[in-house]
């Protein structure tokens, strides 16, 4: 049944600020308003997909209860009171990741998409869409975390490697050194027969450790205490080699304090870069941002193709252990203002300060 209000000027509507939002569909209205229409007694959210209606017909209102109060019916296609579609995604997502979670072995995607009623084309990309990761991928990543957690003194590696899901031990050997950053075995015994030089100096940031593996640099560590810098290395690998004052290493962390001073002439050495299969996505489109120039946390969502994984895409930032290598201080909230940086506010500013200078 229609609503029986009468018309409105159409001005009324046109320089409402809410009008600009429902036209725009704008999730960042979603819950600060509902409108409805008068023509066809129906409330929506401000995000509802159906053609815009004339605007001399709209009503705005706060909630779903003064529109209802006022005999308005909510829309059967936006669901006004139900939560916004996005959470609702995310909610069937998170479930999702739990039943990969716990099984023993990646269920087929197929299966994914049953259990979640959609297609597997919507599946992939909606699984993609809120984590920046394929569910196969993230079946992968959790898979090595298990691992991880599993590579312990008193296990070995083959029943590790069957503990965290994997079918067999000759897929998991070929990834071992990308995933882990050296042996299965070395991992477990805390980077036993693993060596690291490292070397310790000063730049106009603060103090700065160098470590490199037989792959290349594997830190770029910031701060004030020689000392804590070095516990942080020795926390990374409790039982690797750690090899300093090495006057063959001396050379690169010249050129590693030359980049810091200077990052716009880039960094001409191997990258020993480890982490998440997400992380290391985040990491990669940083590297993309060139000197001189900012991004926000929900762009490099975007840019990386998950655009809700702005708080994700956070957490990829703050473990990040290659400092300016891999540039998260050129990442600023979505208002432009600086945020967190995992070797202080004050660096990020002198490094972005630096850069906008050259």
């Amino acid at each position: 049944m229609k609503s029986n209000q009468a018309r409105q000027p159409a001005s009324i509507t046109l320089n409402d600020p809410r009008w600009a939002a429902l036209l725009a569909r704008d999730p960042a209205a979603e819950g600060q308003f509902f409108y409805a229409v008068t023509t066809t007694g129906v409330y929506c959210r401000p995000t509802c997909p159906a053609r815009p209606p004339r605007p001399e017909n709209v009503r705005f209102f706060p909630s779903t209860a003064t529109a209802e109060g006022a005999g308005f019916r909510p829309c059967l296609r936006c669901q006004p009171k139900q939560p916004p579609l996005a959470e609702r995604q995310a909610a069937s997502i998170a479930e999702l990741c739990r039943l990969i979670d716990d099984s023993a072995t990646p269920p087929p995607l197929q299966q994914l998409a049953d259990h979640a009623g959609l297609s597997t084309y919507h599946l992939h990309r909606l699984f993609k869409t809120v984590t920046g990761l394929t569910p196969k991928a993230y079946a992968s990543a959790r898979r090595s975390q298990r691992l991880k957690a599993e590579l312990v003194p008193g296990k070995t590696v083959t029943e590790a490697i069957y503990s965290a899901g994997y079918i067999t031990s000759g897929r998991f050997y070929e990834q071992s050194t990308s995933q882990l950053g050296m042996t299965p075995g070395d991992y477990r015994a805390g980077g036993n027969n693993t060596q690291i030089r490292f070397a310790i100096g000063q730049c106009t940031l603060g103090v700065i450790l160098v470590a490199a593996s037989a792959k290349g640099i594997c830190a770029i560590l910031l701060g004030d205490d020689p000392q804590a810098l070095a516990h942080d290395l020795q926390d990374r690998f409790p039982k690797a080699t750690l090899i300093g004052g090495d006057a063959g290493f001396e050379a690169w962390v010249a050129q590693v304090v030359g980049f810091v001073e200077a990052p716009q002439i880039g960094l001409d050495l191997p990258l020993d870069i480890r982490g998440t299969a997400f992380q290391q996505r985040v990491w990669i489109a940083l590297r993309a941002v060139p000197a001189g120039s900012t991004v926000s946390y929900s762009e490099l969502a975007r840019r990386i193709g998950a655009p809700r994984a702005a708080r994700a895409v956070a957490g990829a930032c703050a473990a990040n252990a290659l400092a300016v290598a891999i540039p998260c201080h050129r990442v600023l909230r979505n208002d432009g203002a600086l945020s967190g940086y995992r070797w202080g506010v004050a660096r990020k500013r002198a490094l972005l300060n630096r850069e906008a200078e050259s």
